[in-house]
């Protein structure tokens, strides 16, 4: 264990010649001792302990007490009280002829035979005398001779040599059979107060006085009225010359009234008796402070109280020698003192069991030894308890002694604290006057609580986990520091003294204090002894480490360095070592305090609190230089993370609280995963090389992607499941975190796509392969929406989520662009189909309108549509089943979508509205089927433009493709059947989508074209095409001036357009020969082929602002509004014998007048007008209508557009 690891370095490194004294105790109190060294005083209590040993009052000869009759009157030895009765009256011993009361005679506490040898020396009865001494003699040889080792170890403890210890024996012998007969001593004894005396008159109060007597000699203090705590302050001398003698000190309430004189004359106490205290003689020595507490008389007596007497003895022979107690104490400690070397400086403590356990201090022998002085001089338990108690202090850190000092100390607080009914002196008083001395004693419980406080502050050294005695030794000397505490409220009475549970609290933070600050500066030494490796390993791990560091003098001695983080996890574990050491053995130990000490939590707190400060600063040093692995501060993160989750998130300062170290290593986790960026794009090129070499081969046979997808998200994965791991608990680094993996997510799968586009286009030919491909780009989409909900999903943080929203978007964008290249790369087999389609639907013949409705115009229309889509189908039959099986239906929808695209759109281009095709007609060949309308129409346009003139005729031989209506009922009807193969019963597009698709709808709306009549779609064209002036905004060539009048017949409703052609201004053209400009008006709109709808004005020579001012009328009809018809300007420059030439146009739609009914303006002339593709469209059906005038002229006048002019040399 790491507790014995802490003993082991200690012996060299924290053990200071303070602490090995410790280890004993408090050896200096030992030493200091005055009994160890006074040579005198040893001696004297040598011979009084012989003395008390070898006639022991334990042993003594007890009265042989007989019932008798008394013939004259006689009083109790005891209690000076009359022997009432006829006969009978008392008790006689028959050996030393005291006589007694029946009930007094267990207090009478004399010697049978020291008695009676006294008693007959002194009335010349030698005869009996010598006798009674022969029989002490034998008692005493039979004593020495059973309890040699008794007097053996009184000798060895006072190093008495064994002739002189013969000497002294013969020479206590005979004091024991002299007796008191040459023994004499003065007393002075002082009354000073009592306490809590017992109330004896009606008044609830007593009289009280004190009467002494010594002998036969009584004295008499004055009387205190009405009080039951007196005080008397008075001195009495006496002589004794027995030292059988007793003091006897009653406590009287004097009452002065009739029955009280008569019945002193019976038993000679006239007053109610208040308690006594019966005081040995030959207990006394040297002065006393001493409190009594008052004892009853009779077992009818009623008491209560204290006394407290002062008593000064002077013993002749022994003026000079110090008192018993003082005596007592120097054969206490020398004994203790003597069995402690004789034990190896160790404490050998006695097992006994029971109530009064704690009163047995030593083995048998010197537990009589102590015993029988104490008897013998009047010693208080209480006073052996207190001595033995001082001499444990000096050894209390031995094996067992806590526990001792703990109960002992316990027992003396209950004997002061613990006052009983019949005394009323407070705890605090009863302690001033022990005989120990209070000021003595409480010096001793400052110095042990002081030692104890140092030495839990070292607990884990003092008391290793490893050693259960040094355990329960801890748990012991806690319970004796609480009851010094208790010891200072209760007896000291002590207002605030310092708590138990906070003193022990303090200490061990010190002792944690001082274990982490050992654990940092030995941190290599105790990890290679507490986590022994092989010799081997550990020189490799060295030399490993030597090489990494470069040898960096900032790391000597295993400390921390830039350069290594090796040291950290060392510490680490040696605290978690600690605070499992600290959970496991301490706490369990150190319970005494649960509500306010947990040494496991307290543990736990400390370190992590002094660890936190020094993992900061060598995070932020760290963070400087970056001299580390990225992976290294990774490990130690998941090092600090186990510590804090496991041992300190619980604990109640940090419980429900955001830790600090998330911060600390947010730096080297950002730059973990910027390295793993390159890690990540490194590892995809690896995949997709090896998957591009195998093939794009699927992965399993119900897989549709290949193994490159499933390698870079195991990639992404894998670092994911590390940010997991580190589950970091401050919401702001983890989204911290989370933007910079969406960050690496956006790349990696960024770079992936780009890969995949820049080959797919050499793969579209392989189409298992370009399936598999476009599928890895949905399993993207799909992985990564897994990672997004891993990540958090909806409570992720907003600017992560945007990103994986993005990408999610992009590679979206990728796919369209792969599904649409896929697709792109079919057009030509598409276009190959569609044109024999076409071909087809050519040889449909019939004209006129079909009844659908009828059952067999529907069937052969039906039938001729399936003949008609037989090539197409067979096309995408068997391309669709293959894309079916490979593509996943994400991608098999998106495929689908550009194959509608490019199906519906070859056949609005090769059959509804084909390209011109005749090459007499030197129009350009339309080479792509791609093209919308309006490009087909702009590479017309273009040409036309370039064309100094375009006759009907020749755009209708261009045009020379139509529709029948018949053919137009059949590819209507194959549509419907192309819509529902792509909807493929729901497998595939959805109907709405269908529908809706731009280019079905521009495909109906162009065979909707070919059913409408001319007039229906020079109106439609008249409303859609709102912008045919944009060419002269943009390059104006002049402008003519016009004023329009509209009129409307009140009775028919027919409508009347004047137009003036007033002026041209500013005419753009050269020439060569002959400029005569004239304007041309045409009225375009419905329901005019019966009406005429061009005027031309005079042609003006050589002016290029010609003035006309000449008028035209056009008839309208009431068929339509004027808002479906306008006006349609050209300056052209007149020319004989041929085609005129084109200046410019200009157009004014009559809706832009109606609310005024007039207009007159300058109007910008254009090169040729703007239209739109709903204008291109209907001018291209229009030009294949060659047997309508209307339509041949409407197209002819929309395009022709401003040839060249003539170069002037």
């Amino acid at each position: 264990m790491l507790s014995s690891l802490f003993a082991h370095r200690h012996t060299g490194v924290l053990q200071t010649m303070a602490a090995q004294k410790r280890n004993a105790g408090i050896a200096s109190a030992m030493v200091a001792r005055a009994s160890l060294n006074d040579e005198e005083l040893k001696m004297h209590v040598y011979k009084k302990t012989l003395q008390a040993l070898i006639y022991p009052i334990s042993s003594t000869t007890p009265h042989n007490f007989q019932i008798w009759t008394a013939t004259s009157p006689t009083y109790c030895y005891e209690c000076e009280g009359l022997l009432w009765g006829i006969a009978r009256q008392g008790v006689r011993c028959t050996e030393c002829g005291v006589k007694t009361h029946e009930k007094c005679k267990d207090l009478l506490n004399a010697d049978c035979l020291s008695r009676a040898a006294e008693k007959s020396s002194k009335h010349g009865a030698d005869d009996k005398a010598h006798s009674i001494i022969m029989t002490m003699k034998d008692r005493m040889k039979t004593r020495e001779k059973n309890k040699p080792e008794i007097f053996e170890a009184i000798r060895k403890v006072f190093s008495v040599d064994k002739k002189s210890h013969a000497g002294h024996m013969k020479a206590v012998k005979q004091s024991v059979l002299d007796g008191t007969s040459k023994w004499s001593a003065k007393l002075a004894i002082t009354v000073i107060c009592a306490q809590g005396l017992i109330a004896k008159d009606k008044s609830g109060t007593s009289d009280p006085y004190v009467t002494v007597q010594v002998g036969k000699t009584k004295k008499r203090t004055k009387t205190v009225l009405q009080d039951l705590n007196p005080v008397w302050n008075e001195k009495f001398y006496f002589e004794c010359h027995n030292a059988s003698d007793r003091i006897k000190v009653r406590v009287w309430d004097e009452d002065d009234d009739f029955k009280s004189r008569l019945m002193s004359k019976f038993n000679r106490e006239s007053d109610d008796f208040l308690g006594q205290a019966i005081i040995e003689v030959r207990t006394l020595s040297g002065e006393m402070d001493v409190w009594y507490n008052l004892e009853k008389r009779t077992d009818k007596s009623a008491v209560s109280g204290a006394i407290r007497l002062h008593i000064s003895v002077e013993i002749k022979g022994e003026e000079k020698v110090a008192p018993y107690h003082v005596q007592y104490t120097c054969l206490h400690e020398n004994l203790f003192h003597y069995l402690c070397e004789e034990a190896g400086g160790s404490v050998k403590l006695p097992v006994v069991k029971g109530d009064d356990a704690w009163k047995v201090y030593f083995d048998d022998t010197a537990q009589e030894i102590v015993d029988e002085f104490a008897m013998r001089y009047g010693i208080e338990s209480i006073y052996q308890a207190m001595t033995h108690f001082s001499c444990l202090s000096s050894k209390y850190m031995c094996a067992g002694v806590p526990a001792v000092m703990s109960t002992l100390l316990a027992n003396i607080n209950a004997y002061y604290a613990h006052t009983t009914s019949n005394t009323a002196v407070s705890a605090s008083d009863r302690f001033a006057a022990s005989n120990f001395g209070k000021e003595k004693f409480v010096k001793l419980l400052d110095q042990v609580h002081n030692s104890v406080r140092i030495d839990l502050s070292m607990y884990r050294n003092n008391f290793p986990a490893s050693n259960p005695e040094k355990l329960q030794d801890l748990k012991s000397t806690v319970d004796l520091l609480t009851s010094i505490t208790f010891f200072r409220m209760k007896v000291q009475e002590l207002s605030s003294p310092p708590r138990a549970s906070q003193v022990v609290k303090d200490c061990v933070k010190a002792c944690m204090k001082s274990t982490y600050q050992f654990l940092y500066e030995n941190c290599d030494e105790l990890y290679q002894r507490e986590f022994q490796t092989d010799a081997t390993e550990k020189e490799q791990q060295q030399q490993a480490q030597q090489k990494e560091s470069g040898q960096g003098q900032d790391g000597q001695d295993g400390g921390p360095s830039i350069k290594s983080l090796d040291f950290w996890p060392k510490l680490i574990s040696l605290i978690i070592s600690v605070i499992e050491e600290d959970k496991n053995s301490y706490t369990l130990v150190l319970n005494q305090f649960p509500q306010e000490l947990h040494v496991g939590q307290v543990s736990a707190e400390l370190m992590w609190t002094l660890f936190s400060v020094d993992m900061k600063y060598a995070l932020e040093e760290h963070e400087q230089h970056k001299l580390c692995k990225s992976i290294d501060y990774m490990n130690l993160l998941f090092k600090v993370k186990w510590l804090y989750n496991k041992y300190v998130a619980d604990v109640p300062p940090y419980k429900g609280t955001i830790p600090e170290y998330p911060g600390w290593f947010e730096p080297f986790v950002l730059q973990w995963l910027g390295e793993n960026d390159d890690v990540s794009l490194e590892y995809l090129h690896s995949a997709y090389d090896r998957d591009k070499k195998d093939g794009f081969q699927q992965t399993a046979e119900h897989s549709l992607f290949s193994a490159s997808v499933v390698d870079v998200f195991t990639q992404l994965n894998q670092c994911f499941d590390v940010i997991k791991k580190l589950e970091c608990p401050d919401p702001n680094i983890l989204n911290c975190y989370m933007r910079r993996f969406a960050k690496t997510i956006n790349k990696v799968l960024l770079a992936y796509a780009d890969l995949v586009r820049r080959d797919f286009p050499r793969l579209t030919s392989r189409e298992k392969t370009a399936c598999i491909l476009m599928n890895n780009i949905q399993q993207l989409r799909v992985q990564l929406e897994k990672v997004f909900e891993s990540m958090g999903g909806n409570d992720l943080d907003p600017e992560a989520a945007n990103i994986l929203k993005e990408l999610q978007s992009k590679l979206s964008g990728v796919l369209d662009e792969l599904a649409s290249m896929f697709a792109n790369s079919l057009e030509l087999k598409i276009q190959g189909s569609v044109q024999e389609l076409g071909a087809l639907l050519a040889k449909v013949k019939g004209g006129g309108n079909v009844a659908l409705s009828k059952p067999s115009d529907r069937q052969n229309v039906s039938h001729e549509a399936d003949m008609v889509l037989r090539p197409l189908m067979d096309l995408l039959d068997g391309s669709l089943s293959l894309y079916a099986q490979m593509c996943e239906k994400t991608v098999l929808k998106r495929l689908l979508k550009e194959l509608w695209r490019i199906v519906i759109h070859s056949l609005e281009k090769s059959v509804v509205l084909p390209p011109l095709t005749d090459p007499g007609s030197n129009l350009p060949l339309l080479l792509s089927n791609t093209a919308k309308i309006e490009d087909v129409s702009r590479l017309f346009l273009n040409h036309v433009s370039g064309k100094q003139q375009v006759s009907f005729l020749e755009l209708s031989k261009e045009a020379e493709k139509n529709l029948t209506p018949r053919q137009c009922a059949v590819l209507d009807m194959a549509l419907d059947t192309i819509k529902q193969y792509f909807h493929a019963g729901g497998s595939g597009l959805k109907k709405t989508f269908l529908d809706k698709s731009p280019e079905l709808q521009s495909l109906r709306y162009a065979l909707s074209l070919y059913t409408q009549t001319t007039d229906t779609l020079i109106k439609t064209f008249v409303n859609t095409q709102t912008s045919q002036d944009q060419p002269s905004s943009e390059d104006p060539v002049g402008e003519i001036s016009i004023q329009v009048d509209l009129f409307t017949h009140p009775g028919t409703g027919e409508h009347k357009v004047t137009v003036k052609v007033v002026a041209a201004n500013d005419l753009k053209w050269q020439t060569t020969g002959m400029f005569r400009p004239f304007v041309e008006v045409n009225l375009v709109g419905p329901h005019l082929s019966d009406k005429r709808r061009k005027h031309t004005t005079k042609s003006k020579s050589n002016n290029w602002s010609p003035k006309y001012n000449e008028t035209f009328h056009f008839i309208l009809g009431n068929e339509e509004d004027p808002d479906a018809y306008e006006l349609h300007f050209c300056v052209k420059d007149y020319c004989f014998a041929r085609e005129d030439r084109l200046l410019g146009v200009a157009v004014m739609q009559l809706r832009d007048i109606v609310e005024q009914g007039s207009c007159a303006c300058w109007c910008a002339l254009g090169k040729r007008v703007q239209l739109d593709e709903t204008g291109w469209t209907i001018l291209r059906i229009l030009s294949q209508r060659s047997n309508d005038e209307v339509a041949k002229e409407f197209v002819k006048l929309k395009s022709e557009c401003r040839g060249q002019e003539d170069v002037v040399v």
